[in-house]
């Protein structure tokens, strides 16, 4: 009877035991997934980074800005023959979107904001990114030697660092290519143009890092390390690593099939409004070549601010200047300008022309804004960016003997 009994005490301490455990271990698988639910919060508060809009910026100004822009697009447009789209933000909100024009003259279909265009030069920040994903990976570093992924390449001494900051002093393959390139109506792809440099070993125009010249070659060979370095086809890995978690659903790079395609396509044209048609050098890609929409490069303009491709610690190179020199206006990082503005602010940007496409994309990070210009036309519409871009700061009026000026004053009086 005994036994019975403090076998049965024994029972109930060792039920009370194991409720004790299963509570505490309720408790922290409970607290474990409030823990992970607030992380995920503070990770996407953390990917937002959202701008708070001062009070001076009123929706009055807002809407005084707006107006302003589209006064000013509208003369570009009337006047100067722009033929294109455009967005503009300010703290992380869309202030003013406009199209103008047609995507392709002969039918009249006319331009939507969702409107493709070919990006030329600023396709480099996308290159530039996927080389900042791969050393985030561990893949490679930017100090490894051309020859590390490209083990014949016959020029020695040459660093992905110096490729991305313009500093290799590489002979510019689009010239090179035409004199070398035995059939144009062949396309030419990256790894023909690694064959040209093995075979022929244009003479480059400076030694290693002397000098900074802006160089389509060096984006293109980087375009070539990507492969190599991923075991990924580069233009795989800019849709599986930047434009899909970017939500960039418009955004691609050139290939066979763009040929035939022809929704949302703004096909190129010259200063007459003849369309521009591909040609060999199109398929060359990591320069050029990506094909994307305002609305999608807002959101890559978006996707910078937090850290969905990588972490803010690795973009603050991108926009870190390269160049010696210092009497210079403006510097180079990773696929980005950088430059002084007269508000003592500092900006990135990036400009492109490519076969009838005119492309332009400004940042500040000071106040999250952006103007983001793509044209089909090729007809000298950059020239009149750098006034665009004084609009945004309307509470900063400019002035002209004393007196304010309106938008088509100001971008007017450029010479055409």
């Amino acid at each position: 009877m005994v036994f019975k009994v403090q076998f049965l005490i024994l029972r109930c301490i060792a039920a009370s035991v194991l409720c004790l455990l299963l509570y505490s271990c309720g408790e922290s698988s409970s607290r474990s997934v409030k823990e992970r639910a607030i992380s995920s919060l503070e990770v996407k508060e953390k990917e937002r980074q959202k701008m708070p809009v001062p009070p001076s910026f009123t929706p009055e100004k807002r809407q005084e800005l707006a107006d302003k822009l589209d006064s000013a697009f509208t003369y570009l447009h009337e006047k100067r023959g722009f033929n294109g789209t455009v967005l503009v933000s300010k703290y992380d909100r869309v202030i003013y979107k406009g199209a103008f024009g047609y995507e392709d003259f002969p039918s009249k279909d006319t331009l939507t904001t969702e409107s493709v265009f070919q990006l030329a030069s600023v396709s480099k920040q996308f290159t530039a990114m996927a080389i900042m994903i791969l050393k985030e990976q561990g893949k490679l570093s930017y100090d490894d030697s051309v020859q590390q992924y490209i083990p014949d390449f016959p020029y020695e001494g040459i660093t992905i660092r110096q490729l991305l900051n313009h500093r290799a002093g590489l002979s510019e393959y689009t010239y090179f290519s035409d004199a070398l390139w035995p059939d144009r109506d062949i396309p030419i792809t990256n790894d023909d143009v690694l064959g040209l440099m093995k075979e022929h070993q244009p003479q480059p125009y400076y030694q290693p890092n002397t000098h900074y010249d802006y160089s389509n070659t060096g984006y293109f060979l980087l375009a070539s390390i990507v492969r190599r370095a991923s075991g990924m086809p580069f233009a795989v890995f800019l849709q599986e690593y930047i434009f899909e978690p970017a939500d960039m659903e418009d955004t691609y790079t050139f290939s066979d099939s763009l040929l035939t395609q022809t929704e949302k396509l703004a096909f190129g044209h010259t200063s007459r409004n003849r369309r521009r048609r591909p040609d060999y050098l199109d398929f060359v890609l990591g320069d050029k070549g990506v094909f994307s929409t305002v609305e999608d490069l807002y959101k890559w303009d978006q996707a910078l601010y937090g850290e969905k491709l990588v972490t803010q610690e690795t973009l603050k190179e991108a926009f870190t200047g390269s160049r010696t020199r210092k009497n210079i206006t403006e510097d180079y990082g990773f696929g980005w300008r950088i430059k002084p503005i007269e508000s003592g602010d500092t900006v990135v940007y990036h400009a492109g022309w490519w076969h009838g496409y005119n492309s332009y994309l400004w940042r500040n990070p000071k106040d999250h804004s952006a103007l983001i210009m793509l044209s089909n036309v090729t007809n000298g519409i950059l020239g009149y960016m750098d006034e665009v871009e004084q609009l945004l700061y309307p509470e900063e009026p400019l002035e002209v003997s004393g007196e304010n000026k309106t938008a088509e004053e100001t971008i007017g009086a450029q010479p055409q």
